[in-house]
């Protein structure tokens, strides 16, 4: 065998470029359509998207369907909420004689200064006052919308007054003697000030109208450690053991039960100075805590829900369009802005009991809160005065 000579054959194989060779007898693989010669996969067609006027009116469905299911939710809220207040109206109506003694309004909520006497009643269920219809306070609320300001004066429930028909006593009892209608009489004939609506406050369902809201804030002036009422335990000897209610200073959010008890408490243990006055700031705060939650945004959505709820503890000649601009008033004004009073006199007593004899500084403090003057503070214990900004703070 020659030296060049391989045993075996070399074979120089390869593909041309740009082609795969077919294998013999087998048809091509080509599908239909595609151009000859090329070697990518086919182009498919892309799903036609909607242009543009097909998503405006997806947009406009939608915000068409939005409208429509805010209406729905407005409505069923109003509705719930002008049953309550429907209820409210008869339950007010039932006290004869109420709506005559109020004054004749002048015009809207909205655009005329307003009074409304805020009754608290207590309705108490415990052995030897079951029955009775105690006022728990007395607060004159008046509304300022030009300037968005809402003014508290409270009127102490031990302030010697006289009642039409029964004589000089405690101004709480005008409601006990004749309700709402002689409540407000006697309201107007001591302070001179016209009374154009009512709304009694049932503290024994008060917790309810808080709950409904969710709770409400309130900034604790001072430490707190109430005297043993309402015992939270079940039986005697735990209750025995038991100090009181028990507060901490600053802000703190309250449920009913606990807001409720707050409102109440009368003797501070760690504060002797502690009074029916400064009870009354507590009231006081717990109201503006309510008035500002029922006008918060969260409780306007809820209405759907809990909207007869909220009305049930009251007791009002207010109209439905009425509550609603009174909300609307509540919203606009400035808390930092609002006036708190308070009336007062010397602490005495009379016939074995604690009365208020009233001062004459009490005319200049209808005045402050009647905007005519600016607001004094307290210079006594016991004394007549207003705060701007906060309630009164000082006993």
């Amino acid at each position: 065998m020659a030296q060049d000579d391989k045993p075996y054959r070399v074979y120089r194989g390869g593909r041309v470029k740009g082609k795969v060779p077919a294998v013999p007898g087998k048809p091509s693989q080509k599908p239909p359509g595609a151009p000859t010669g090329s070697s990518r996969r086919p182009h498919l067609p892309r799903p036609k998207l909607p242009g543009r006027g097909s998503w405006k009116h997806i947009a406009l469905l939608g915000l068409l369907v939005f409208v429509v299911l805010v209406i729905a939710w407005g409505v069923t809220g109003f509705l719930a909420f002008q049953h309550g207040v429907g209820a409210a109206n008869k339950r007010f109506d039932r006290d004869r004689g109420a709506r005559a003694a109020l004054s004749k309004s002048n015009g809207f909520l909205l655009t005329h200064a307003t009074t409304i006497l805020l009754i608290g009643t207590d309705s108490s269920t415990s052995a030897g006052r079951s029955g009775d219809r105690h006022a728990d306070s007395l607060m004159i609320i008046r509304t300022d919308p030009s300037h968005h300001r809402l003014a508290y004066l409270s009127l102490p429930r031990d302030l010697l007054v006289p009642i039409p028909g029964v004589g000089s006593t405690k101004i709480n009892a005008s409601y006990q003697y004749g309700g709402a209608a002689l409540a407000v009489e006697t309201v107007r004939q001591f302070t001179g000030i016209p009374i154009d609506h009512v709304v009694e406050v049932d503290f024994n369902s008060f917790k309810a109208l808080i709950d409904a809201e969710g709770g409400i804030t309130i900034n604790v002036p001072e430490p707190i450690l109430s005297n043993r009422f309402d015992c939270p335990y079940k039986t005697e000897a735990r209750c025995l053991e038991w100090k009181g209610w028990r507060f901490r200073r600053g802000p703190q959010h309250m449920d009913g039960e606990r807001a409720l008890i707050y409102s109440r408490v009368r003797e501070n243990q760690l504060n002797p100075g502690d009074n029916d006055l400064t009870r009354g700031a507590r009231q006081q705060a717990v109201m503006e805590g309510v008035t500002a939650k029922l006008t918060s945004l969260t409780t306007l959505i809820g209405l759907p829900f809990h909207g007869k709820a909220l009305m049930s503890p009251l007791t009002t000649d207010l109209s439905t369009a009425q509550m609603l601009e009174l909300g609307w008033v509540k919203f606009r004004s400035s808390g930092s802005h609002a006036l708190y009073c308070r009336l007062g006199g010397d602490a005495t007593s009379a016939g074995g009991s604690s009365v208020i004899i009233p001062s004459e500084d009490n005319r200049s403090v209808i005045a402050m809160w009647d905007g005519l003057s600016a607001p004094q503070p307290p210079t006594t214990t016991y004394g007549p005065g207003c705060v701007a900004g906060h309630p009164i703070q000082t006993s």
